[in-house]
């Protein structure tokens, strides 16, 4: 799954995308609350962690601007112990649940599957590209349920694509994606990545299309369901 995880408590932030990544999903980290709110309305997320206290635009009104465009995506509160009034108004904007600091990371994944039930998401969810099957849960491109030796950046490419398949995807949200938000990578260094990535999948009938000046698309040869 896709989630983002709004903590401007860097370590703690850093320490919860390392669990969940660890687990197979994908992680979109962001510290401010003026900028997740952006990458919320334009990208999207599947979960969102969201700690009450941030920078620029607090999480009680991140959540309240969520809930107006009609977003739907659960949201688990990060709070802590003495903000039980904020809490209240975290779960009347619309939070679905909420956790108080210090926890433990195995209650906050407890927690995210229990949402995740609530919404029918699927926490294992497996994409069929042609004769290949990409597993979240894993992070690995399956060939007759065996593994195919791809690097860790080609596979954050790959999984980039898919979550936006049908659309073109920026070299900038590439490099999002593949080397977290914020970073200081320049465009230029999503291309070997793709590059190499594309010449893996051909042989399979999966193309990634460039469009110049504009990012890229993935596309496979017949149709394909995810």
């Amino acid at each position: 799954m896709r989630i983002a995880v709004v903590e401007d408590n860097e370590a703690l932030a850093h320490g919860i995308a390392f669990r969940l990544r660890d687990r197979g999903h994908s992680v979109d980290l962001l510290h401010d609350g003026a900028e997740a709110d952006t990458f919320l309305a334009q990208e999207g997320a599947d979960l969102v962690v969201l700690d009450l206290n941030l920078p620029h635009m607090d999480g009680i009104e991140v959540l309240r601007a969520l809930r107006r465009r009609g977003d739907g995506t659960p949201v688990i509160l990060l709070t802590a112990r003495s903000e039980t009034a904020e809490r209240v108004a975290g779960l009347d904007a619309g939070a679905d649940d909420y956790l108080t600091k210090p926890f433990e990371m195995d209650e906050l994944e407890a927690r995210l599957r229990a949402m995740a039930r609530r919404k029918n998401l699927e926490f294992a969810a497996r994409d069929t590209l042609g004769p290949l099957v990409f597993d979240r849960s894993g992070r690995q491109l399956l060939q007759d349920d065996q593994p195919l030796d791809i690097p860790r950046k080609e596979i954050a490419t790959l999984e980039c694509l898919l979550e936006r398949r049908g659309r073109l995807v920026s070299k900038s949200q590439l490099i999002s994606h593949v080397y977290g938000i914020g970073s200081d990578a320049d465009d230029s260094a999503i291309e070997p990545h793709v590059s190499r990535l594309r010449k893996r999948l051909e042989p399979f009938g999966i193309r990634i299309k460039t469009a110049r000046g504009l990012g890229y698309m993935l596309e496979v040869d017949g149709a394909y369901t995810a």
